[in-house]
């Protein structure tokens, strides 16, 4: 576990070995004090430490051990428990890697729980608290960088979490925009691997819609409860940016999803279609070869009374014909461009 204080708007780190009671103490000694506690890598005694020193609901506890929780909002007495999930976009295999969190809000306290062992921005969680311990975090993943914004209380916290998630989004997005394009020129070549491209790329998109329209019933619910608590009207303001970021995100993610349902039909379409040109060159090449063979065929019976048997010129003559025949459907099929 990594802790920090923040005690008006400044940013300190927490002694070595601070506990999670040691944690809500510092928050509950002064209204403008917040302990923010980052698990990298939760396990049961972590949530059990936890658990004992914020008094946490056996409801909440088992979402925590358990995790694989679909986002959410809830609140159990002075305790709001939100879960939501980043994404990160895997250029090389195309996927969308999406990292669950756990974030648990009260007054003067915030906690973040790591489930899948990895950072917003898909650092290692181990790796990440060593940063922090360090000092070596990149400027954009400093998420107490504000003192003006962390004087709002412990919600602000929440605020940055959240606007660093979604400001994630972007760069997913941005990924998947460019492999959509790459499919469009791919299907008009002709490639037969695009359709699997195009099934693959659909179950990404998917995913990253569900993620972003999850995460806006979050943000609403966070937003209506807002209202009903005494939340600074800056913070407010705060929020509702990150909304209309996440409503842009989601809108995109779902244009994606409907182009590729497009690309896909067009996809099926030229398939047919080359199908069918492909059966009308192999018609006709079949049309061609009858004659000639049926001409072979008849000719080829063993019958001692036929029309011509023993003319000189039978054998050039129904060699000629059998050309003629030819000559004149690949002319026909030419002219209707089959060929």
């Amino acid at each position: 576990m990594a802790v920090r204080y923040i005690d008006d708007g400044t940013v300190e780190s927490a002694p070595e070995g601070t506990s999670a009671a040691d944690a809500l103490a510092f928050g509950k000694s002064g209204p403008q004090r917040i302990a923010l506690s980052l698990y990298p890598t939760p396990d049961e005694a972590d949530i059990q430490e936890l658990t004992v020193a914020w008094d946490l609901h056996p409801v909440l506890v088992e979402d925590l051990v358990h995790a694989r929780q679909r986002p959410k909002l809830e609140r159990y007495g002075e305790v709001l428990l939100l879960v939501v999930r980043s994404a990160l976009y895997l250029d090389e295999t195309e996927e969308v890697e999406l990292s669950e969190f756990h974030i648990l809000v009260r007054k003067g306290a915030v906690a973040v729980l790591c489930q899948d062992h990895r950072w917003i921005d898909g650092t290692d969680g181990e790796g990440f608290v060593e940063s922090i311990r360090n000092g070596r975090l990149r400027k954009d993943q400093l998420l107490l960088k504000d003192p003006e914004l962390l004087r709002l209380g412990a919600e602000a916290v929440l605020y940055r979490i959240l606007d660093e998630i979604v400001d994630g989004y972007v760069p997913v997005l941005h990924g998947l925009g460019i492999d959509k394009e790459q499919i469009e020129r791919q299907v008009f070549s002709g490639d037969a691997a695009v359709t699997e491209r195009i099934y693959r790329l659909s179950q990404e998109v998917i995913d990253m819609q569900h993620a972003t329209a999850s995460l806006l019933e979050v943000v609403q619910s966070l937003d209506d409860g807002f209202k009903k608590y005494p939340v600074p009207d800056e913070l407010e303001t705060y929020l509702q940016d990150v909304t209309d970021h996440l409503t842009r995100a989601h809108s995109q993610a779902v244009e994606y999803r409907d182009a590729l349902s497009q690309i896909l039909n067009v996809n099926s379409t030229l398939v047919a279609q080359r199908q069918n040109e492909d059966m009308k060159k192999i018609s006709g090449w079949a049309a061609i070869l009858f004659a000639p063979t049926l001409i072979a065929a008849i000719y080829g019976m063993n019958f001692d009374n036929m029309p011509e048997l023993h003319w000189s010129f039978g054998y050039p003559v129904a060699v000629c014909l059998m050309l003629g025949f030819a000559a004149a459907l690949y002319g026909v099929f030419k002219w209707r461009k089959w060929f």
